[in-house]
């Protein structure tokens, strides 16, 4: 009975420490509301960081990242073509730093992870919130052949200040050993017009000669005068005629 006793001990031990490997140390990834109107896109450049193989010239390949439809978390438009022959399935994961004017990929450090899960375990897609934050590939699906997906992450910022923001971060392209094969910073496309709540309307009109658009402001509110201003001017000047005369009438 006690080695029965102790056998279920461990287990129940071991079993909590996968548990606890499988989820980040700050727990699972949260649902993130974004804001419609906001467009991220990362290209991948002509020459690949790390060439091998038969890749000719680079990975051609790109994510487009705008707010989800219902504003929970980012839908990604995924598009990879010229895959190297070997050395798949490739996978892609968002990263903490954006990669420098030099172009090495090993600089954008790892995968971006504000749970804290790390990579010590495999990411089950089947509860992509237990995964790494970036993990887009573990999530989503790996690379084998040419590749193009869309599809809805809610657990992405695409506004800056929660750490699940990637906007000024990076992506890298892989082979499945991990090897850096490439990488692109994600850039501001467009964004919500942050002068919605002014109190004037502008309209853009386009001409027909390719001359740069007009804007026509119309106020939509105007100064209210100060309440009894007209019966304050009209009481001051009878005060001053009243005066007037009494100083005649003195005389």
């Amino acid at each position: 009975m006690k080695s029965f006793s102790v056998v279920s001990i461990i287990a129940a031990a071991a079993v909590g420490r996968v548990a606890s490997q499988s989820t980040g140390e700050l727990g699972d990834a949260t649902i993130v509301s974004n804001p419609a109107g906001v467009v991220y896109e990362a290209v991948l450049p002509e020459k690949p960081f790390y060439k091998a193989g038969s890749l000719e010239g680079n990975v051609q390949g790109s994510i487009v990242a705008v707010t989800a439809p219902d504003g929970k978390g980012v839908e990604f438009k995924v598009r990879f073509s010229n895959l190297p022959k070997e050395g798949g399935p490739f996978t892609y994961h968002l990263h903490v730093d954006p990669v420098p004017e030099d172009g090495n990929c090993t600089k954008t450090l790892a995968h971006l992870d504000p749970f804290i899960r790390g990579e010590a375990t495999k990411c089950d897609s089947s509860k992509p919130e237990t995964c790494q934050v970036g993990d887009l590939s573990g999530k989503h699906g790996a690379v084998a052949v040419d590749y193009e997906k869309t599809y809805v992450d809610p657990y992405l910022s695409i506004v800056e200040g929660p750490g699940s923001f990637f906007g000024n971060r990076s992506f890298v392209f892989h082979f499945a050993n991990k090897t850096r094969i490439s990488c692109a910073n994600f850039k501001l496309i467009t964004k919500p017009d942050t002068h919605d709540n002014c109190s004037t309307t502008t309209a853009a009109t386009m001409s027909g000669t390719g001359a740069a658009p007009t804007a026509t402001s119309s106020p939509t509110s105007s100064i209210v005068p100060f309440p009894g201003a007209a019966s304050t001017s009209g009481a001051s000047i009878s005060l001053m005629i009243a005066g007037f005369a009494a100083v005649l009438f003195a005389l």
